[in-house]
């Protein structure tokens, strides 16, 4: 049945965001009804298409759905439309993206008589602020949220990925929002009405760069294909055969990776010892290693890497994927029957234990339905009142999560479940505090307080409580299983063995806690053979099957600019948890999950698997080119390295374009009218597109454009979005106070339930800040014994120096040996 199967979602208007928030709940099981035109979803003709000449990303984002057709031109098209939303328990709304014909329905009566109903709607930039009129497509949308002008060559247009990312993003947050007003109707009340902005939700990636930047005050530029800034290497590299994706941080990771390739003379110079100052000699170091590099094969050095727990990994081609059993045995690739055609495409990554996704199922023809839900019931859980929920209660307010992520991943998931209201736990101890604080331990980086400035820290734990508990001494492990015995979550971005090898394994914390849902969020995954492999959102991405459908046909795989994997494994073990909560909360019963980040990655090439799974022929790579919309490309704009992307999505759009950069006689030429007749012409085209926008500003030529109906976006650096307009005016950025910090900026969610963002509750801790009241408060230690836990150095609020560090540990093992004898 699945653990959704209670639940009915309608689906309405078009949108890819819409779509694939629709289809994270078919995958568990609800039943999904998806409202379409007599011609069908638009999104039925996205190119690129299957042999048969159907869509391979439609049939990604819509297995296992039921289709409605309503006609709009029917005079019972909406008493037939409205009965179906007030049939079902969430709405998805994607009309404000494409209206696709749906009939018009007054929503806010629907909800006045079902008061239960769930509303999501989407839209490109929301209803309000100086974009909310913009014409848009994917392409555009990532050049304004700093996704394309960081990544590529230095000199010429920059290089982005192609039409299949901000649906994705978007339709994870949508999934959130909705997922987390379940929860919250589970506990009572009425449903809940959200807008979604897919601009915002794409901030998601940006907002690392976006807050280094500020911290650090430099302006970033691009530095070269498969080049990653702030650090270095972080890229993909040509070996003796296939393509090795490499990124060192830490001192320890580069030392280890100069031994690898016998480069002494770089792993002992003390000017390159942290990433950020190696990317100051990136030349220099890379004409040392990478012809060492071609010396072997990217396997073998994939493994070489595991010895040696450098963040390495190959870098596949789609047809390695497909050849890939491990993916298929976890349901990372999984079988799809679209029309007559048999094919292969992203599974659901929320691997679920207990309650597992669906494997694979059947893309719906036009008006076909599918019987998978039997005997449903609207979604009433434990409801303990019919009364309204007030204003101000946060969807997840009587959650605790445990936290014992760092970093990026991790950190977003529980933040963003902090961020509705859920009461975060973030465990640290001062010998190994989270990494994003930085990993210099040197004493004038402890004694400045330095690891309490670091802004990337600062954006990825608000709204959470902090403790430290040094786990490896019996009391911080007990205090650890105690603050679990009365939580909802817990949350690990570890190595897979870290926490099992501390006694806090899944089998041990059930026994303590059954309702309990444990997530394990490694690279690989638990069971994987590579289980081992260390990695960063960077490895995610290069390991993903992404770098190989960007770029030039003849050119290298290309990543981008941030570590991408990172995001989108935070927002995926968002979902995954939201889900097996709502199980816990109906059943009593809790489960492990086991989130593979690096299988989070792999729906942004959905379409391509699809594809080569159909045909067997390696996937077109289009460069800054799209497979439908002509033209389509990043143009120079006036000044230096200023650049935008156009887009000229459907003919109408074609004709306005080409009146306003001066070629009227394009717009009427009958043999220019479809985009394939255009496609053969395009470089002539595109130079006239280039003429118009080199000699203006390129906020110039987006309002020009914008004003002619034409989608365009500024490609913007992610420290330009500190200062954007529309951010602005919706109040995205909101100013926060901290200790060793002062005023700064916080990104707000891009889910919103009113006119403004959920506000921001809590500055992200100090180390330690909350010791006392999480020990005496909720778990009831006397003053004493919490100042012992202190002496003992099992709690504190001051980071280790490596002096103090290696002294911290010569005791640990002191009193190991002490108990052992």
């Amino acid at each position: 049945m699945g653990v959704l199967s209670h639940l009915r979602v309608v689906e309405i208007g078009s949108s890819a965001a819409t779509s694939y928030c629709a289809r994270l709940f078919a995958d568990f099981g609800a039943d999904v009804q998806k409202v379409e035109p007599p011609t069908g979803d638009p999104l039925r003709r996205t190119a690129p298409v299957t042999p048969s000449g159907q869509s391979a990303w439609f049939a990604f984002l819509n297995f296992n759905k039921s289709s409605n057709i309503i006609d709009a031109t029917d005079p019972d098209a909406i008493t037939r439309l409205t009965a179906l939303i007030e049939n079902c328990d969430i709405l998805v709304d994607g009309r404000d993206v494409d209206s696709a014909d749906c009939p018009s329905v007054d929503i806010a009566a629907i909800r006045q008589r079902r008061p239960g109903l769930t509303y999501l709607e989407a839209s490109w930039f929301g209803r309000e602020g100086p974009y909310a009129d913009f014409a848009a497509t994917d392409s555009t949308v990532r050049a304004l949220a700093g996704f394309v002008k960081l990544a590529g060559p230095v000199q010429g247009p920059p290089v982005h990925a192609p039409d299949f990312q901000t649906g994705i993003l978007a339709g994870l947050w949508g999934f959130i929002a909705v997922a987390s007003s379940a929860v919250a109707r589970m506990q009572g009340g009425a449903g809940r009405s959200w807008s979604l902005s897919i601009f915002e939700s794409s901030l998601a990636v940006s907002e690392y760069l976006m807050f280094e930047a500020f911290a650090r005050g430099g302006v970033m530029h691009r530095i070269g294909t498969n080049r990653f800034w702030p650090g270095f290497p972080v890229g993909i590299y040509e070996t003796k055969r296939g393509w090795l994706g490499v990124t060192t941080w830490t001192p320890a990771q580069w030392r280890a990776f100069c031994d690898m390739l016998g480069l002494s003379e770089l792993r002992d110079d003390p000017a390159l010892v942290l990433a950020e100052d190696r990317l100051q000699h990136m030349e220099h170091i890379e004409r040392q290693f990478i012809p060492k590099l071609r010396e072997r094969t990217a396997q073998d050095w994939f493994e070489e890497g595991l010895k040696r727990k450098i963040p390495i990994v190959r870098v596949p081609e789609i047809s390695d994927l497909l050849l890939d059993t491990e993916k298929k045995a976890r349901g990372a690739i999984v079988p799809i029957l679209l029309g007559e055609e048999d094919g292969l495409t992203a599974g659901s990554m929320q691997r679920l234990t207990l309650t597992p996704p669906r494997r694979g199922g059947k893309v719906p023809a036009p008006g076909e339905q599918q019987a998978f839900a039997k005997h449903r019931t609207h979604l009433t859980g434990n409801v303990l009142t019919s009364g309204c929920i007030d204003a101000g209660w946060q969807p997840l307010q009587a959650v605790r999560v445990i936290d014992f992520s760092m970093g990026w991943a991790g950190p977003l998931c529980t933040r963003t479940l902090g961020d509705l209201g859920a009461d975060v736990i973030k465990i640290e101890a001062i010998q190994y505090p989270d990494w994003f604080r930085g990993v210099d331990r040197s004493p004038a980086y402890v004694d400045d307080h330095m690891y309490e400035k670091a802004m990337c820290y600062c954006i990825m734990n608000r709204n959470k409580r902090g403790i430290t508990l040094d786990l490896r001494r019996p009391q911080g492990l007990i205090l650890a299983k105690r603050l679990i015995v009365g939580a909802d979550i817990v949350v690990s971005n570890y190595s897979v063995d870290v926490l099992p090898k501390l006694g806090l394994g899944y089998d041990v914390l059930k026994t303590l806690n059954p309702r309990l849902v444990m997530m394990s969020m490694s690279a690989f995954g638990d069971d994987s053979v590579h289980r081992a492999c260390r990695a960063y959102g960077s490895t995610l991405e290069q390991g993903s099957g992404l770098p190989s459908v960007i770029g030039d046909p003849d050119g290298p795989p290309v990543m981008s600019q941030v570590a991408f994997g990172d995001a989108v494994g935070g927002l995926n073990g968002c979902v995954a948890v939201l889900v097996a909560l709502i199980h816990a909360r109906k059943t009593g019963q809790g489960q492990f999950i086991d989130l593979a980040q690096i299988e989070c990655m792999m729906p942004f090439a959905a379409p391509w698997i699809t594809l080569s799974s159909m045909g067997g022929l390696p996937p077109p790579k289009y460069g800054n080119r799209h497979p439908q919309f002509v033209p389509h490309g990043c143009f120079r704009c006036a000044g230096e390295d200023n650049w935008i992307m156009v887009a000229a999505a459907d003919e109408k759009m074609w004709q306005r374009l080409a009146v306003l950069i001066g070629r009227p006689d394009w717009a009427t030429d009958a043999s220019l009218k479809s985009a394939e007749a255009r496609r053969a012409v395009e470089d002539l085209i595109e130079e006239g597109i280039a003429a118009w926008t080199r000699s203006r500003d390129a906020d110039e030529a987006m309002s020009e454009l914008q004003a002619a109906k034409v989608a365009a976006g500024v490609a913007r650096v992610p420290n330009d979005l500190l200062a954007d307009r529309h951010l602005a005016s919706r109040a995205f950025l909101q100013q926060v106070e901290r200790a060793f910090v002062g005023l700064h900026p916080q990104p707000s969610m891009p889910i919103r339930e009113g006119p403004g963002p959920y506000a921001i509750r809590t500055a992200a801790p100090t180390l330690g800040q909350h010791n006392r009241d999480i020990l005496s408060g909720l778990l009831g230690l006397p003053d004493a014994e919490i100042a012992q836990l202190l002496r003992e150095g099992i709690i504190g609020m001051v980071m280790l120096s490596k002096g103090d560090l290696l002294q911290a540990e010569k005791c640990r093992q002191t009193d190991k040996s002490t108990l052992q004898s």
